[in-house]
């Protein structure tokens, strides 16, 4: 059972149940924002501050109805130049496209995003990974890496930014 998503052209961590009842337990862990994610991206241009919180509706259409839900993400620079920002992302809610909405919104889309990207509309990677997820189960924790992926490495490389 798959118990959240991420956008297809994103890499990383995927949390799937292998019982129904772990799959209605990671659901109401999500519910209850006690399963923790971060994502690692690099957006276009270079972020003013070091860390902060995006908190912007985002608008989503349902039958012809405008639909507007709170979104908040909480983000941390880990590199930048004066051209891009390499940066640590964490979804405090759970909204579709949340992470590169928000980061649009604020005039800096992340490279590869053909969705949200105005700046350009090149071919390359999604540059957004979904880096860890850590939840706490029966008193036990529990937490999840994926390493970067080669084109990711290698974008870091050509931008001049350091994992650190």
């Amino acid at each position: 059972y798959i118990v959240h998503r991420i956008d297809k052209e994103t890499s990383g961590i995927l949390l799937i149940a292998k019982t129904r009842e772990y799959a209605q337990l990671f659901t109401s862990l999500f519910r209850l924002r006690k399963i923790h994610k971060e994502y690692l991206g690099i957006c276009h241009g270079e972020l003013q501050k070091d860390t902060g919180k995006i908190n912007y509706k985002l608008v989503r259409y349902e039958k012809n109805k405008k639909i507007e839900e709170n979104a908040e993400t909480y983000f941390n620079v880990i590199d930048k130049t004066s051209l891009c920002t390499f940066l640590s992302l964490k979804p405090i809610t759970g909204r579709k496209h949340q992470l590169r909405k928000h980061l649009s919104l604020i005039g800096h889309p992340i490279y590869g995003d053909k969705k949200y990207n105005y700046i350009t509309k090149n071919k390359s990677n999604l540059l957004l990974h979904s880096f860890s997820i850590k939840f706490l189960i029966n008193g036990k924790k529990y937490n999840y890496k994926a390493h970067l992926p080669d084109y990711f490495i290698k974008m870091l490389k050509i931008k001049k930014l350091s994992l650190k």
